[in-house]
């Protein structure tokens, strides 16, 4: 009897091991498909002055002039090098779109492009979700650049309705996958946020 409970307590705890090696397995996978989610793909990262009413409305008419010039601008590009060295080559471009607009509305402050990385949290779009983490990103900074921020992708172009860029068209099946179907991978979207929050924090 006693060597009965032994066994039964090795193979329960063998169950345990198996089930936890199957986790870790399968959250490895979950994290390399998300590693390729952003290891394709340009973020851009607007930050809007302040937080007024006028400046989060300038913010968005910004998105909407730098969006409109974008999509033939990455159009020649298939991965995210070469996009990079295209929005690279195109900061004074995207400098003197943000700041006619900002001119043209009235305002008194400029606006600075850049090429960084940007922290995003777990974002989801109208047709796919992108995973917690550092992002390369256009990052175009508004005045004191101190307000709400808005960001999306602009490479591939799928921020915008007329465009016909895809996230498969520079990602994974299997990213792709996760990308395009968020619900079923809800927890495991929280996890790589907790993930990637202690990741942070261990780097400060």
């Amino acid at each position: 009897m006693k060597k009965f409970i032994i066994s039964k307590k090795r193979l329960e705890l063998s169950v345990i091991c198996a089930l936890i090696c199957a986790m870790f397995v399968s959250f490895a996978h979950f994290d390399a498909a998300c590693e390729d989610m952003r290891s394709n793909v340009l973020r851009l990262h607007i930050i809007a002055n302040s937080d007024s009413k006028a400046d989060q409305e300038l913010k968005l008419k910004v998105r909407d002039a730098i969006l409109e010039c974008s999509t033939e601008l990455f159009s020649g590009n298939t991965d995210l090098i070469s996009a990079t060295k295209t929005a690279h080559a195109s900061i004074p471009y995207f400098n003197e779109i943000a700041n006619n607009v900002i001119k043209e509305n009235g305002f008194s402050y400029e606006a600075t492009a850049g090429i960084g990385e940007s922290y995003f949290e777990t974002r989801e779009y109208e047709d796919f979700t992108l995973p917690a983490g550092d992002y390369e990103s256009l990052i175009i900074k508004l005045g004191n650049a101190k307000g709400k921020n808005w960001w999306c992708v602009v490479f591939p172009a799928v921020c915008i309705p007329t465009a016909d860029g895809k996230l498969s068209d520079t990602i994974g099946e299997t990213a792709t996958k996760i990308a395009e179907n968020p619900k079923k991978y809800v927890m495991k979207f929280k996890f790589i946020e907790i993930y990637e929050d202690l990741k942070k924090i261990l780097k400060n």
